[in-house]
């Protein structure tokens, strides 16, 4: 068991050099659970090497410390039948207001303080409009059971997936009158104790977390974004993000000049093109972003080993 568990670790530390050495970012697929037989066109291509699956915390914890990990399993099952390879992204927070995916306890139970906080468009306005829910990963009771689901899920799958990943850091809720607990500084700290406590039991998949922007933050003023990279770096920790878009100005105030700080030094680059960053328009033609134009960035700008690509990507979609 010691020498196989061995030989998984060093074909990681392999496919790692590999990606770093490559002359250009791979690509996979980001998509949910329960679409790969309808996208297996695409997961086929000899140019896609696996698949990024986003599964929400309700999904895996049916109950209090009862976990059902099936839905990952099938999923894994599949794509190794098919030679690919599989990233979990672990979803604790969610962009539509009637999603609330985290476990009925969380929501009900007192020491929980309902578990999760709205987001907002506008936070701060009269009449802020609802957008969604982030988890209270700063009410340490909370952050304890999402601990609990990451070393369970790597007890099951470490050494099998490619790579787990935690969502984005950015987050917009209204500060004023918060009773949970919320401090910037106290949502960094969590932010960083869950990536350390998931890199202590993942010991042979990547780990890897997505990094935006830092409420309270703009130009790296609270050093949230500079001691994030440097923390990555010096733990084996990957970094990326849910949007490539080139040369952006808010991601240009915030993480992507980290990206091109530490190009070639953290152990993984992965970033994702997602259905809104389809949208965004080159200002030199006029007209979207090409995959040429995406991976070009990505590649010598921000150091991307690996591009999750949006199912929609026009050129999965005419291929």
């Amino acid at each position: 068991m010691k020498i196989a568990t061995k030989l998984i670790g060093l074909g990681f530390f392999v496919f790692g050099l590999s990606l770093l050495m490559g002359q250009s970012p791979q690509n996979y697929i980001y998509t949910s659970s329960g679409d790969l037989r309808e996208i297996e066109k695409m997961i086929m291509r000899e140019d896609i090497g696996g698949v990024q699956i986003v599964y929400n915390w309700k999904a895996l914890e049916k109950s209090k410390d009862v976990y059902d990990f099936s839905v990952i399993e099938k999923d894994l099952d599949y794509l190794n039948s098919i030679h690919k390879k599989l990233f979990i992204q672990l979803q604790d927070r969610f962009f539509e207001p009637q999603a609330r995916y985290i476990p009925d306890y969380l929501l009900s139970d007192k020491e929980y303080a309902g578990g999760l906080v709205a987001q907002y468009d506008n936070p701060g306005e009269n009449k802020p409009v609802g957008s969604g829910w982030v988890t209270q990963q700063w009410n340490s009771a909370v952050q304890k059971r999402f601990q609990k689901l990451i070393e369970a899920l790597a007890k099951k799958f470490d050494g099998k997936i490619q790579g787990i990943n935690l969502p984005e850091t950015a987050i917009d809720i209204e500060m004023k009158g918060d009773k949970t607990g919320f401090s910037c500084d106290r949502y960094f700290q969590a932010e960083l104790e869950n990536l350390k406590f998931a890199r202590s039991v993942f010991h042979h998949s990547y780990v890897l977390q997505y990094v935006n922007f830092f409420p309270c933050e703009w130009d790296n003023d609270h050093q949230y974004m500079s001691r994030l990279f440097d923390f990555a770096y010096k733990n084996n920790i990957g970094l990326g993000g849910p949007d490539i878009v080139p040369n952006k100005k808010a991601q240009m105030k915030n993480s992507y000049p980290f990206f091109n700080q530490y190009k070639g030094k953290l152990s993984l680059v992965a970033m994702a093109v997602q259905e809104p960053t389809l949208t965004y328009k080159n200002p030199k033609t006029g007209k979207n972003f090409t995959k040429e134009e995406f991976t070009e960035y990505a590649e010598n700008y921000l150091g991307v080993t690996i591009i999750f690509w949006s199912v929609e990507s026009p050129w999965l979609r005419d291929s």
